[in-house]
């Protein structure tokens, strides 16, 4: 089997339906949406089809069922020129996820993964890791420990998604050379984001706590810094950190320097959250370079 691509990304692919509101309904209340749009997600799946669109070439190691979404999903990651080798089909069913969205950008999440389990230790059978870099988002720990473990001893830079604490990022975390987390992972981790920064710094070379509109903050050895947002209205938040993370992990496969790898992620998360739904938000090349050459 043959790759040689410049990020793998490893982890979870859902189905994503993504209604538009007016506002977030209360318990016990129907509402109506004004819209549908439905196309795949995922934290891992999202950031290989960011990275292809950035230019670059990416694979997804992952699961996805024998079903009309695994289906649909799996055809988008090969028109957006993933290598889906490594995709391990089932008869368990996609997960899903439903989305809603309000006018303000803001959006609740509803993930269903029924039955569908942990990919086993074996289930991908790589002598080495054909990337220069690799991505993890947790939700396949039994295949990202040994990769991650193979990618240290080959000298290849490894990249955790931590969007929240669970098993899958709490067995990585100090397992990767850059922990990228959300401020949600870092208020689960610690009472605040300097304490959770702080402490996270103890665990792993490189740490970034993404913070949304308020930018970000990062610890690299002993320096410390912070970035500002790029200054743009959002209209649907989801997926932006998945954007982060995959023009993150582009910049780090093309050697850019520390400051201009975090600006470049940071414009692929702001340009995600101007369309609504994360796979359709995720910029394009010429999108992305407009946006990144502007000074912050």
């Amino acid at each position: 089997m043959t790759l040689n691509v410049d990020v793998l990304c490893v982890g979870h692919a859902s189905y994503d339906l993504i209604f538009s509101v007016s506002r977030h309904p209360d318990a016990d209340e129907k509402i109506v949406a004004d819209s549908l749009l439905s196309c795949g997600g995922g934290p891992a799946a999202n950031a290989a089809v960011c990275i292809t669109k950035l230019g670059l070439t990416s694979a997804f190691a992952g699961y996805l069922g024998h079903d009309l979404y695994g289906d649909q999903h799996l055809q988008e990651l090969d028109a957006y020129g993933v290598n889906t080798q490594l995709v391990v089909r089932g008869d368990v069913p996609t997960p899903l996820s439903a989305i809603l969205v309000k006018p303000d950008g803001k959006r609740c999440l509803i993930n269903y993964k029924g039955d569908t389990q942990a990919l086993s230790a074996d289930a991908l059978s790589l002598t080495e890791i054909p990337a220069k870099v690799v991505l993890f988002d947790g939700h396949e720990p039994l295949i990202s420990l040994p990769l991650a473990e193979k990618a240290r001893q080959a000298v290849i830079p490894t990249v955790l998604d931590a969007g929240s604490v669970h098993e899958g990022t709490l067995a990585l975390m100090h397992r990767v050379d850059y922990l990228v987390c959300s401020e949600k992972f870092a208020r689960q981790y610690a009472d605040n984001e300097d304490n959770a920064l702080n402490r996270l710094a103890e665990l792993a070379p490189v740490v970034v706590i993404t913070l949304g509109e308020r930018g970000l903050i990062w610890q690299r050895g002993n320096q410390q810094g912070a970035l500002p947002a790029y200054p743009l209205t959002a209209l649907d938040t989801t997926g932006a950190g998945d954007a982060f993370h995959g023009a993150f992990c582009a910049a780090l496969a093309a050697g850019m320097e520390w400051q201009s790898q975090l600006r470049y992620a940071s414009a692929a998360g702001a340009l995600c959250c101007m369309q609504m739904g994360a796979r359709l938000g995720l910029p394009g090349r010429e999108e992305h370079a407009r946006l990144f050459n502007q000074a912050l």
